[in-house]
């Protein structure tokens, strides 16, 4: 239970600085989504039950100030969550530059879902792409350079809390 909840705490950290990020880029039009760092390290480093409750917990979080149906994130980050738990051990875990692809890879792969899932709510489907592939672009950047970061912040939490960080299935 102390992992789940030291987990959820750095998730919540997570969710609001990409909030404030949000906030402070709204006035140039550009949108940052970290869908794919909500749900890696619980995965890739953490037993499959804490891992995923930490991240159904996050997708809730993220649901409730989305303008998207409730429980999409949930879903999706559940998803997310189990096919990186299956295949974590096919994918080095303890190197940065892996765990960067692997977050712009998850990364990806959700926010193209829930552009497909949610386009078909635009007047104009097709004039929304350009503008969704500049937020993709900034969302792989700002990964690229927190995830490191993030791993630490979350591993050093479940240290300090005195968690085991030991791979556990």
């Amino acid at each position: 239970m102390r992992r789940t909840l030291v987990l959820f705490a750095s998730l919540l950290l997570l969710w609001a600085m990409v909030a404030v990020l949000n906030d402070a880029l709204a006035g140039h039009r550009v949108y940052v989504f970290a869908g794919g760092l909500f749900v890696t390290y619980a995965a890739l480093h953490q037993p499959r039950r804490a891992g995923l409750a930490a991240s159904l917990l996050a997708g809730l979080v993220c649901d409730a100030n989305a303008p998207i149906a409730f429980g999409t994130h949930l879903l999706l980050f559940a998803a997310a969550h189990v096919i990186l738990h299956h295949l974590r051990e096919r994918l080095p875990r303890e190197d940065n530059v892996a765990a960067i692809v692997v977050v712009l890879f998850t990364n990806l792969t959700l926010f193209l879902v829930f552009s497909f899932s949610q386009i078909h709510a635009s007047p104009a489907p097709a004039a929304v792409w350009p503008r969704l592939i500049a937020d993709l672009l900034w969302s792989q950047v700002f990964l690229a350079l927190v995830t490191p970061w993030f791993f630490a912040l979350q591993a050093g939490a479940l240290a300090l809390a005195r968690v085991p960080r030991e791979d556990v299935p």
